[in-house]
């Protein structure tokens, strides 16, 4: 059974090579960084799945009063396939929930069909929103 708990600065390493290991990482998110600048707001909504010993799992969640966001959410490739994905945003949701937050949010390029549909699969629905973007801190 996996151990979900909050992610603490000793996990940092083995965090950013799952995301690296799962594929997560863009030129433009620098995951040292991304993790940096969650630490700094609160670290309450990041999620860590720990399984023989390891982290083979994270989410990052958020929530500002109005929405939640999920980002981040890495199974290592080893035990992808297993129900840990699913485990691991039912945690976060029952903790966003537990905040009050209405709704949560989440962004997938739309090149990426197989999480898509896994999204799709735990209730999820495309929005008939536009997501807009800028950048405030050109190197990411």
């Amino acid at each position: 059974m996996i151990k979900i708990r909050q992610f603490t600065i000793e996990d940092k390493d083995a965090v950013m090579q799952l995301w690296h290991s799962s594929n997560l990482v863009v030129p433009w998110n620098d995951p040292e960084k991304d993790i940096q600048r969650k630490i700094n707001v609160s670290t309450d909504l990041f999620l860590v799945g720990e399984l023989d010993g390891g982290i083979i799992a994270s989410v990052m969640g958020g929530y500002e009063g109005h929405r939640g966001w999920a980002n981040y959410l890495a199974i290592s490739p080893g035990y992808q396939h297993r129900g840990f994905a699913k485990t691991m945003m039912a945690e976060l949701e029952s903790r966003l929930k537990a905040l009050g937050c209405p709704k949560i949010n989440l962004l997938v390029r739309n090149t990426n069909t197989e999480v898509i549909e896994f999204y799709q699969s735990l209730g999820y629905t495309v929005d008939a929103s536009v997501s807009l973007g800028k950048r405030l801190i050109p190197d990411n």
